[in-house]
């Protein structure tokens, strides 16, 4: 049943209780405008979607952060947010677009170092400079066994504007746990080092379950 009716995340409860009342209102004057608001009701059900997902349950694999599509796999310098521009890193990013699920999950089991949130611009998500200029939240997470570091980043996007956390500082965090969401299209980039890459740019991953790299 969770498959064909999800629940759905706590942040889409106003949003689905306003789309319910406006349907309700237009009911009474007119039929096309009920059947458009009907879809719009069903899209915000279907966009707040929070399903059950099964990661792998090893830290030798990193799982995708997000649903979506791969944009781009590349070497870059770590955030400088963080104080990590002298370092080298694989960044992974994807995109999601408005119908893809928009719940975020941690890609390791460990402990959250540091979030750091930055205020920006809502550039569309899929440029390379949103990772700069739009609004986003940084999660540097440690493995408690291994002590490897990644960088999750959440990216508000061109109609995105509220980056949800929920998450805190030190709190220990089991691989596909949420993190958080970002409301309406964004992206997620994940950054790592000494790791194998398992997925592709144009690949459509899977949050907390499809494998971005291994050791």
């Amino acid at each position: 049943m969770n498959n064909i009716f999800p629940k759905l995340h706590k942040e889409g409860y106003k949003f689905l209780a306003i789309s319910i009342i406006i349907t309700f209102i237009v009911w009474f004057f007119s039929n096309f405008l009920t059947t458009i608001m009907l879809l719009i009701t069903a899209w915000v059900y279907y966009f707040f979607r929070d399903p059950d997902r099964h990661s792998i349950d090893d830290n030798a694999f990193l799982v995708s952060p997000a649903d979506g599509l791969i944009t781009d796999i590349s070497e870059r310098t770590g955030p400088i947010e963080l104080q990590l521009e002298n370092k080298s890193y694989t960044r992974a990013s994807i995109f999601m677009n408005v119908f893809n699920c928009h719940v975020n999950r941690t890609p390791l089991a460990g402990v959250i170092e540091e979030i750091n949130y930055k205020p920006g611009k809502f550039l569309n998500a899929s440029l390379d400079k949103a990772s700069e200029e739009n609004e986003r939240n940084y999660y540097r997470i440690k493995c408690s066994k291994s002590g490897e570091e990644i960088i999750i980043v959440q990216i508000a996007g061109l109609i995105a504007r509220r980056i949800v956390c929920e998450v805190e500082q030190g709190q220990n965090l089991n691989q596909g746990d949420r993190i958080g969401m970002i409301r309406f299209g964004s992206r997620v980039d994940i950054y790592f080092k000494n790791k194998k890459i398992l997925a592709k740019i144009g690949q459509n991953v899977v949050a907390g379950e499809s494998l971005i790299a291994s050791e």
